[in-house]
């Protein structure tokens, strides 16, 4: 991974970052409590890489998070993101986790099970913690048993998590109690 620049852009939950290179994106940060938290953190997870004005391809990623984020059914599919540096068992946690679409979730368990042992689904939980790349893979959409929201390590923790997924209109699963 060699990041060639960062950005900050404002969504309908706060300044989120992104971090591109010539292979892709290589990380976007959630807003932290401000601006300027957001920036802080930016800048320590990508030490001496600049803010800059983003290249044509990464404005596209930010107005596609963007508009998901103001509730446009959008799977951001299209970004392409560069996994160089991330295990091996995270990206594959990862690319099934992209494929859920919005207003829809899964479990931590049915990722395990998708990815052959429902005994990986602490393991699953822990690479979604590790997600550098969230709202593009959507860990917001993946829930504990009986779905409850479990954790998310963006600033806000669970409430978090349940906004974008309200903003989404997301629905639980047929037979657990309501999300909200």
């Amino acid at each position: 991974m060699n990041p060639e620049g960062f950005a900050l852009f404002d969504t309908a939950i706060g300044a989120c970052g992104i971090a591109w290179g010539a292979r892709g994106i290589v990380g976007v940060q959630l807003p932290e409590a401000g601006e300027g938290a957001t920036r802080s953190r930016m800048q320590r997870r990508f030490a001496q890489v600049p803010e800059v004005v983003p290249p044509a391809t990464v404005q596209a990623a930010c107005d596609a998070i963007r508009a998901l984020l103001e509730g446009a059914p959008r799977d951001l599919a299209e970004i392409v993101l560069d996994y160089q540096g991330v295990p091996d068992f995270h990206r594959r946690v990862y690319e099934i986790a992209r494929r859920i679409v919005p207003g829809h979730t899964r479990s931590y368990g049915e990722i395990a099970a998708e990815l052959g042992d429902k005994g990986l689904s602490r393991a699953v939980g822990q690479a979604l913690g590790h997600n550098p790349f969230a709202p593009v893979v959507p860990c917001h959409r993946v829930l504990a048993a009986g779905g409850k929201p479990g954790g998310f390590s963006a600033h806000g923790g669970a409430t978090a998590k349940l906004r974008m997924l309200m903003i989404e209109g997301a629905r639980p699963p047929s037979d657990t109690a309501p999300l909200f």
